[in-house]
């Protein structure tokens, strides 16, 4: 895919430190975060469901924006608890993916959530990740709070993600 000069493919989109060169590369554009927000739903299908975008974006910060609308909608008329779950969890992921390397790999491990009160309007989630020792497997603790349009915090998530190298080519899985 290419934006005024700038040409990126979807499988490095979201592989580890290289995220944010593609943000900054593509954030100054016109239609860059739009583009870029394609290329993450591509990569992440799951996570495209809620049609988020990416607002900001530095090491171990996002912050992302979803529109509210039907899709996202439960049969109370607030935003789905499942669409707060997918928003949250994609601002933790994309903060942890600014801090890895391109050498490394993250996976959800665990997930808790806290719902304060309905979520209606536009969401905004802030992701935040603490830094990762490179080359080590460990797990890591990544927050978001997802706020509505007046400021008020209507949830809260920690997400626990295993970092670790990526696994050679050939090398069988449990022998890390």
């Amino acid at each position: 895919m290419s934006v005024h000069g700038a040409t990126v493919g979807a499988s490095e989109a979201v592989t580890g430190g290289s995220i944010h060169r593609q943000w900054q590369r593509l954030s100054g554009l016109p239609g860059g975060r739009w583009l870029f927000g394609r290329l993450i739903a591509r990569k992440v299908p799951y996570s495209g469901t809620v049609a988020a975008r990416v607002e900001e974006m530095g090491a171990g910060l996002v912050r992302v924006r979803m529109r509210d609308r039907r899709a996202v909608r439960n049969h109370l008329d607030s935003i789905h608890a499942c669409a707060q779950v997918t928003l949250g969890e994609m601002a933790s992921g994309l903060a942890m993916l600014t801090r890895i390397s391109d050498d490394a790999r993250a996976i959800v491990t665990g997930l808790e959530i806290e719902y304060l009160k309905k979520a209606r309007g536009t969401l905004i989630a802030r992701g935040e990740s603490p830094a990762v020792e490179p080359g080590v497997r460990r797990e890591y603790v990544a927050t978001a709070e997802i706020k509505d349009a007046s400021g008020d915090a209507v949830s809260r998530l920690r997400v626990r993600w295993l970092v670790g190298p990526r696994r050679a080519a050939g090398e069988q899985p449990g022998a890390s």
